[in-house]
């Protein structure tokens, strides 16, 4: 009895068989209790608990747990869920609730390696601050001692007693000796570490949160997601690739009062229970009922989806009972996580980590999905079915490397032969539409549409998917689509137009088709038009893009046109 600062207390037996918490860390209880002096105890015993009756949860049972959770629907559990974290669903999308459900991934899956940097005011540390007693938050460096455990065995560390160590503000952690990392590096990879003589393991997850200093499309364009992490842990990779999620926190947003919930879930401390007993359990094979991953998943990514699943198993579906849909959506969200971790791998400069094209397949049907990121565009932006006539898909790489894609619009009304611009059309994209139009005016009798381009003005809207405001030369896409609308007839499905041309018809080669062709592949695009002085190009492209995307080349508008639309 702590407070009562007395050791020599009698207790009846049967209350530590009903609370067997108060052998593993102790229970606030209310307490009745009776002095009887005992002249052979020598005085060191005299107290008695009469009555104990505890004040929060001295005992779970999960049978009960995942009988409650069986007669609520996916959509009810979660918001529950959320209630008890204190925030309130309906003002959410599904997507951001599944954001905040990741944040308590470490707290119900063993050794889960999560990383979250976003804007200040998010949040992020509050779940393993507020919501478990289980949890250890640091917002210093911290040393290998402290973690791990003293030499002589005489300390456990952190990694032994809590169930998640987490860095706040991890940017301050820049003066961490080098050996924490070191030591870290291979706790996270098997939950084993060296202290002397002997090898010790742990159960706890790691989890780290930072803020970002810069706009999300800036980050991405100039440089990596990992930037605002201290050189210490930004310049290891292999620290890096051990991350088994990165969570988009710039994707949170700041706590507001609306987002704050006056509903009721559970008692914080019975779901930290329920999170802490869930720990025992695995879920990680889950996936295999109904999905394969795909060949870019190497066995350490496969690793890192794999508890994902598990943890979200855990926090939405704890009965194990799940349709094939629900855990497709559990499965694309996990390997969406792991792959923001591997595009930055990629970006630092490191060919090992090159293949970023990650699916997962149906097991069924035989499908492959591929899963990108949102900020670098990949989240099935092309359609599987035709557009309506006038309506392409456009793909161009700026000066930066900053890969754009678009889907250009036209509708034909009745008039003099007129370009208008409708909207999303400026700069560059504008001057190459200007040409492409001059071009077909020019040709319109030998492409034996004079009477039709002479009634009619072409209305032309650029829709940006990625909006990211790439500078975009989209000469032959409008060319195909004018043709198209003209014709009446729709462009082949899930087809991509690359490269322009001059006011003559000449045509312009791409950049580069590597990158381009590798957001068209992540985003659903089965076929694409490449300018035929790329075709020497296109034999750097991987295999894994060559399998999924055909090319078809083209040397002047009209033979672009032609093949978009599937003419002879």
């Amino acid at each position: 009895l702590n407070n009562f600062n007395h050791r020599f207390v009698h207790i009846s037996p049967q209350y530590v068989r009903d609370y067997d918490r108060l052998l593993t860390g102790g229970v606030w209880s209310q307490v009745d209790m009776r002095h009887e002096y005992d002249e052979e105890t020598k005085g060191k015993n005299p107290f008695w608990i009469s009555k104990l009756q505890p004040i929060q949860i001295a005992s779970f049972d999960m049978d009960e747990y995942r009988t409650g959770r069986a007669a609520f629907s996916s959509e009810e559990w979660v918001d529950v869920v959320l209630r008890t974290m204190g925030y309130e669903p309906d003002v959410m999308e599904r997507r951001l609730k599944m954001l905040f459900l990741t944040r308590l991934i470490p707290l119900t899956e063993r050794n889960f390696n999560l990383v979250e940097l976003g804007p200040r005011g998010t949040g992020k540390s509050y779940a393993v601050q507020e919501l478990s007693p289980y949890g250890a938050l640091l917002t210093g460096p911290t040393t290998v001692a402290n973690m791990f455990g003293h030499m002589s065995g005489k300390q456990k560390g952190m990694v032994t007693i809590w169930d998640v160590v987490a860095f706040d503000e991890v940017a301050d952690l820049q003066k961490m000796p080098k050996e924490v990392i070191t030591t870290m590096k291979t706790y996270c990879e098997s939950g084993q570490f060296q202290r002397g003589k002997e090898a010790d393991t742990g159960d706890a997850s790691i989890a780290m949160f930072g803020n970002t200093n810069q706009p999300i499309d800036v980050m991405v364009q100039r440089g990596h997601l990992f930037e605002p992490m201290p050189d210490v842990i930004r310049d290891d990779m292999a620290f890096i690739d051990r991350l088994h999620y990165y969570l988009p926190g710039w994707e949170v947003p700041k706590m507001r009062p609306d987002l704050f919930t006056s509903h009721y879930g559970f008692v914080v401390d019975y779901f930290a229970e329920a999170l802490r007993a869930l720990r025992k359990h695995n879920f990680t094979e889950t996936l295999d009922k109904h999905f394969t991953l795909g060949s870019h998943l190497n066995t350490r990514d496969q690793k890192a989806v794999r508890k994902t699943v598990s943890g979200l198993m855990k926090v939405i579906y704890p009965h194990g009972e799940v349709t094939k849909e629900e855990l497709g959506e559990l499965v694309e969200f996990a390997v969406e996580g792991r792959r923001r971790v591997k595009e930055q791998l990629k970006k630092m400069g490191s060919f090992e980590y090159h293949q970023t094209s990650f699916s997962y397949s149906d097991k069924e049907t035989g499908e492959e999905k591929f899963v990108g990121v949102p900020e670098q565009g990949g989240r099935d932006l092309v359609a599987a079915d035709p557009l309506a006539p006038g309506s392409v898909y456009a793909g161009t790489i700026g000066a930066d490397g900053t890969v754009g894609l678009f889907r250009l619009e036209i509708t034909l009304t009745s008039g003099t032969g007129k370009f208008k611009v409708a909207g999303g059309v400026r700069g560059s994209m504008k001057e190459s539409i200007s040409r492409a139009f001059s071009y077909l005016s020019s040709k319109k009798v030998e492409f034996g549409m004079g009477k039709d381009i002479d009634t009619s003005d072409f209305h032309v809207e650029s829709i940006d998917l990625l909006n990211n405001g790439v500078e975009a030369e989209v000469g032959i896409a409008f060319f195909v689509a004018a043709f198209s609308a003209l014709r009446s007839t729709p462009v082949t499905a899930a087809t991509l137009i690359l490269g322009d041309m001059s006011i003559q018809g000449n045509i312009k080669e791409v950049r580069s088709l590597t990158e381009p062709l590798q957001l068209a592949m992540d985003n659903g695009v089965k076929r694409a038009l490449v300018p035929i002085e790329n075709k020497r190009q296109f034999l750097e492209v991987s295999g894994d893009i060559m399998e999924h995307v055909d090319p078809v080349f083209y040397g002047d508008p009209k033979a672009a046109a032609f093949k978009a639309l599937g003419m002879n």
